[in-house]
Parts: C-alpha cells; sequence; structure tokens
C-alpha cells in the first residue's frame, strides 16, 4: 500500500457571542471530509459543554482495563478535590470496538492550600499518562471535554453523543494515521488543561520538541507527535506568558537570516525568542487548530503543505481542512478566504482577527 502524506481532515467552529452550537453541526462539518480518513481516529472538543460545573475540572479518562480505573481513582481521590464522577454516556456501536475501554469522567478541584492551581493539575495528569498502566487522560480543562476513538468521526459522534451536547466552540478530527498508530489514546484532539489541538500533517520536530518539553516537566507518552503541540502552547502562552500570536511565531518562526538581519527592536526580541525557545520549532507539514475557553485559531506550516479554509457568518468562524466542512453547515458565509502558510487565523470572544 502506497503512503498517504495529506489525509486527515479538521474542522472547528466558534460562536465569538458564546452562543451554543448544537453537537450535529461539527459532525456534519467533519462527516463532510470522509474522505480523508481511515477511521482509525476520529475525535471532538467541545466548550461550554458542563456549566453546572464550569468551576471545576473536567477529567475525561478513557482506562483499557478495571484495575487501572481502580489505581486511577485512588491516586485521584487521594490528589484530588472530587465533586463528581460517573461514566461518560455513550451508545453501543459494531463500528467502536471498546471491548477494552472505559470512558469515565471526574468532575475535580485541586487541594486548598494549592497556589498554582493549573501547574498542579498539569502534574496529575502527567503522573497518571506516564505511571498508571492503561490509564489515559484525554481532557482535563474547565467547563470542556475531549471525545475520542478509534473509527471515524461520524461513528465516534454516535457512540459518544455528541447530539446531545451543545458547546460556543467545537473541533473535531478524522485521522489517516501514517507514521503512529491507530489507538484510542492516539486519536486527536490532544489536551491539556483548556487547550485542545486538532492537526494534519506531521512533525518532524517531534524528538527535538519532545526532549525540549521534557526540560519542562511534560511526559509525552501518547505516541503521536501532536501531543507536543497542546503542551507547548501550554508552556509557552500559559506559564511564560508569552501572547499566542508570539507564541505561533515562535514555534513557526521566520528563517534565521531574515530575523538576523533585522535591527529593529521587534527583530532583537525575535531574535531572543529564537535562542531562547529553539526546542519549540515546529518543523514539518501542518494545518492545526487550537481552542481554549476564550479563542480559537488556525495555522499552518509556512509553505502551506496541508490546506486549510476559514470563513466568517455573523459572529461565527469557521476553520477547516477543506471549504465543503464549512458550507455543509453554513451554506452562505459572509466572507471566505485561504490563509497564506504560516498566516495566524484567530477568534477572540466578542471579537476576530
Amino acid at each position: 500500500m502506497s503512503k498517504v502524506i495529506d489525509g486527515c481532515g479538521i474542522s472547528g467552529i466558534m460562536s465569538t457571542k458564546k452562543n451554543l452550537i448544537p453537537g450535529s453541526e461539527i459532525v456534519t462539518s467533519i462527516d463532510s471530509m470522509n474522505f480523508r480518513y481511515n477511521g482509525l481516529g476520529g475525535g471532538f472538543a467541545g466548550y461550554g459543554i458542563y456549566p453546572d460545573y464550569k468551576d471545576y475540572y473536567a477529567f475525561h479518562l478513557n482506562f483499557e482495563n478495571q484495575e487501572a480505573r481502580t489505581k486511577t481513582e485512588n491516586y485521584l481521590y487521594e490528589s484530588l478535590r472530587v465533586i463528581d464522577d460517573e461514566p461518560i454516556p455513550v451508545r453501543k456501536s459494531e463500528l467502536i470496538d471498546d471491548t477494552k475501554s472505559i470512558s469515565w469522567r471526574y468532575f475535580v478541584g485541586p487541594p486548598r492550600d494549592i497556589e498554582n492551581t493549573d501547574d498542579y493539575i498539569v502534574k496529575v495528569v502527567m503522573h497518571i499518562n506516564e505511571n498508571i498502566p492503561g490509564a489515559h487522560v484525554f481532557s482535563s480543562g474547565k467547563n470542556m471535554g475531549v471525545f475520542k476513538a478509534v473509527g471515524y468521526p461520524k461513528a465516534v459522534a454516535d457512540y459518544f453523543r455528541i447530539e446531545d451536547y451543545s458547546a460556543y466552540i467545537w473541533v473535531a478530527h478524522g485521522r489517516y494515521p501514517t507514521n503512529t498508530p491507530g489507538w484510542w489514546g492516539g486519536a486527536h484532539p490532544f489536551n491539556i488543561l483548556d487547550w485542545s489541538v486538532v492537526h494534519n500533517g506531521e512533525l518532524s520536530s517531534y524528538g527535538t520538541n519532545k526532549n525540549f518539553l521534557e526540560m519542562w516537566g511534560y511526559k509525552c507518552t501518547l505516541i503521536t507527535d501532536t501531543e507536543v503541540l497542546a503542551y507547548l502552547f501550554d508552556l509557552l502562552v500559559r506559564r511564560h506568558n508569552i501572547p499566542v500570536e508570539i507564541a505561533c511565531n515562535v514555534m513557526t518562526p521566520k528563517f534565521w537570516s531574515e530575523i538576523k538581519s533585522d535591527n529593529s527592536l521587534k527583530g532583537k526580541a525575535l531574535q531572543a525568542l529564537r535562542m531562547t525557545y529553539g526546542g519549540a520549532i515546529v518543523n514539518g507539514p501542518f494545518s492545526i487548530i487550537v481552542a481554549t475557553n476564550n479563542f480559537m485559531f488556525g495555522l499552518t506550516d509556512r509553505v502551506k503543505l496541508r490546506p486549510m479554509v476559514a470563513a466568517r457568518k455573523d459572529d461565527r468562524l469557521y476553520i477547516a481542512s477543506e471549504e465543503c466542512a464549512i458550507r455543509s453547515v453554513c451554506e452562505n458565509p459572509d466572507l471566505v478566504w485561504a490563509p497564506r502558510g504560516g498566516e495566524q487565523v484567530i477568534a477572540y470572544m466578542k471579537e476576530v482577527t
């Protein structure tokens, strides 16, 4: 079989006024690109889906067996304040093999004496993923959740009953893995805290990025290159307080020859960032959609070796691999465009740039 290097599809829909979007819309959007997938992974992230628990971290966990669940719950109840827990509702399907998968969600808070709660939650996630065999944290943000499995996106959506949820931001992915295995933990989106990333492409810089992140305490355990993107944004934007637009420039910088020849204040700042964060540079063909509770953005590599289309309609921003994914849910957008390579398409709540 010849290697397919242009597969995978991504889609994102956001209301900048936090109007809720039914889950059926993102399912229709991602399913319209079914030709891009091979059924080895599909997933969704929704923001605003847990308003009754919006002040707590929502952990979505996948367990390969009951022993992993027991060990994880013992650790969670020792390390966190567990407000509630329950199985994630599913609709059994012959298209999704869940014989070795238990999907559970926990609404948690850190111990009351913890000052930096986000850092503490990240450590908890890293500990589970690294040290409890058969347990994987799929999402850990507030008022949001990731649902993913091995299967075509439509089958994954039916299994997790995505139509029962409404969100003000949705991102979705259909997978065609080429270098990594098709398994539940390797499906997209990848998440840490509020950050969720869906990705079409391949990161040739994965090894360098992984080593760089491990110096800052992150553990890459999910055997898929996209995992590093979620952690890089968390490190650069949340921990190091770099504006997201600058963080994108850090990860996809201009050529060093261009940066070095720029003697302006901005040029010198870019030189300093390039030297400081060399391990955060992302190489390879890619297009990504990244979401948090406050914004959504799309970005491609500077040569644009993977497709991306964006559109606006009223208070909504749409980003997808193919225009059909947008028009399947928005027949007459106000504006449609194909971002240039390296161009950032960012929507903040109540503002689109």
